[in-house]
């Protein structure tokens, strides 16, 4: 494939792209959206141009708010100082940290119109997750919230330039800030320069840099947002996904952005704190994940969450009875979604009388999906098998051999295992790495989990295969029960029976063991590898 010619001069992240042959097949000029992009374009400057001035954009728990204006004028600044203090130019990599923020979220976009590359990271992370990411994408400058400097400064990654925000230093980046000129002239970025570097998790070993491309940032915009979400300008989101995750950067950036919408930042977003700031601030769009849908229902009846007409839900599979709970308490369908950060956000979706309970969906407009077998080869509707996407995003890892286990003959491989229906709706079986086989039988860990669900005692529930002499594998379970409900040998014979009443005996897990909590991201993804490492 040809690029256009790039804007950078530090030309690092071209110079590292994949081969093209092993690119997946991409449309970049049809995101299902109608006309495709301009050769020149820079995100950040048509984001900040999606809300008329004087709107709101970024809310604040306190009350306060940022205007569309205030937003451009904090960027300007900020972007002056990259290009004139700091040294920042083109294609650089600029490392961003710090909780949900109003600031967090004007210096990624102030690194965007700069022309660099933003690489997010979570705020939790610690010095040797920080050390391997800066090491990877070879970052020369990071933007760090004041308050989480010490892991940054304990990862020492030689010649970086780390300028805090948010204290009161003399060199802190506000300050700095201070008096530049309220206006800046994006660097005219080409449609395919980079523009961000999102790494996965590394729970399998070193984390795999995405690399996402200017028309990419908008391509989710115009098709998921766009096309399944449907924002509206009056729309005010929230979420609990860190803007670290590209399903929190789409869902409380730029989608809301990309509408002339208003996003509510939260830096602690449990479910408590959602279910508060949903009935105080009137939210009508929700970001987060399965498990805090399952826990605010808990909690619902104390709570106006009338303003909702939008919730989406990704990051792990969502069950039938989570989905089926939440539309009896609020009468909203829950969106469900798969996404990836390969692809960057969610490319099979349903919403309104399309979604149905236990589906992910149908592939958003503008993507293809199939399921195949370990040839590629097209599995009939009805057989599990792995799922195939391809679209106007796809997997571009930074300078990593693991490219061409993602992607292979243009297609992404997720590794999940997915079973199609006659109708062409998408159903989750099991991450393709974790279906457990006992006894010659393959069992879905996410079926048993929902199974478990299902019972009045059980608030969250992961399943495991675990090794055996004599089966190969069994089923394990880790279950978290409701308060004041009692663990122990009994409650796991109950469950036991229980489950085999549900679905087939061979299922039902063999081994049950109680927890108080399950192991989880911040955005709430399950950590089974966790679960493995109890033994």
């Amino acid at each position: 494939m040809d690029l256009l010619p790039s804007a950078h001069v530090d030309t690092f992240a071209r110079d590292h792209l994949p081969p093209p042959e092993q690119w997946p097949h991409l449309d970049p000029h049809d995101a299902g959206a109608g006309p495709g992009y301009p050769d020149r374009l820079n995100c950040a400057a048509e984001l900040l141009a999606g809300g008329r001035p004087g709107a709101p954009c970024l809310r604040l728990p306190d009350g306060s708010e940022w205007t569309y204006a205030d937003l451009r004028a904090a960027t300007a600044r900020i972007a002056h100082v990259l290009t004139d203090e700091l040294g920042v130019v083109p294609g650089n990599r600029v490392l961003l940290r710090g909780p949900t923020t109003a600031w967090l979220v004007a210096c990624w976009l102030a690194v965007l119109e700069a022309g660099a590359i933003a690489v997010t990271v979570l705020a939790a992370q610690r010095a040797h997750e920080l050390a391997a990411v800066g090491r990877i994408a070879r970052v020369s400058h990071a933007l760090c919230d004041a308050g989480c400097l010490d892991e940054l400064v304990a990862a020492e990654l030689p010649d970086l330039r780390i300028t805090p925000f948010g204290g009161t230093g003399e060199d802190d980046l506000l300050r700095l800030a201070a008096g530049r000129p309220e206006t800046y002239d994006p660097v005219p970025t080409s449609a395919d320069d980079v523009a961000l570097i999102a790494f996965t998790s590394g729970t399998t070993g070193l984390p795999k840099g995405c690399m996402h491309f200017h028309r990419d940032v908008l391509a989710i915009a115009d098709t998921f947002s766009a096309r399944v979400l449907r924002p509206v300008a009056d729309d005010v989101f929230t979420g609990s996904p860190p803007l670290g995750f590209t399903f929190g950067l789409g869902g409380l950036v730029v989608f809301p952005m990309r509408a002339g919408a208003s996003t509510l930042l939260l830096e602690r977003a449990g479910p408590e704190e959602l279910l508060t700031a949903i009935e105080k601030h009137r939210v009508t769009v929700l970001f987060t994940a399965p498990t805090a849908y399952r826990a605010m229902l808990t909690d619902l009846a104390s709570y106006d969450v009338s303003s909702l007409r939008r919730c989406v839900s990704a990051g792990e599979n969502l069950p039938a009875a989570t989905w089926m709970g939440w539309h009896e308490r609020t009468g909203l369908r829950l969106i469900n979604g798969i996404g990836a950060t390969e692809l960057l956000h969610i490319f099979i979706s349903a919403a309104d009388e399309a979604a149905r309970p236990g589906a992910t969906g149908v592939p958003v407009p503008g993507y293809d999906a199939r399921i195949v077998d370990e040839r590629l080869r097209p599995v009939p509707d009805g057989e599990p098998g792995l799922l195939a996407v391809r679209g106007p995003t796809g997997c571009r890892y930074l300078a990593d051999e693991r490219q061409t286990q993602y992607v292979r003959d243009g297609w992404n491989l997720t590794g999940d295992t997915y079973v199609r229906d006659a109708d062409g709706y998408f159903h989750y079986v099991a991450r393709a790495d974790d279906m457990i086989i006992s006894a010659g039988y393959n069992i879905a860990g996410p079926e048993v989990e929902e199974a478990l669900l299902r019972h009045p005692d059980v608030r969250e529930a992961a399943v495991i295969g675990v090794p055996d002499e004599e089966r190969g594998q069994i089923v394990r379970a880790f279950v978290v029960l409701h308060d004041g409900v009692q663990g122990g040998e009994r409650a796991a014979v109950a469950l036991r029976d229980f489950t085999k009443s549900v679905i087939v005996p061979y299922k039902a897990p063999r081994d049950i063991r109680f927890l108080p909590a399950l192991p989880r991201t911040p955005t709430g993804k399950l950590q089974r590898f966790r679960l493995r490492d109890l033994d």
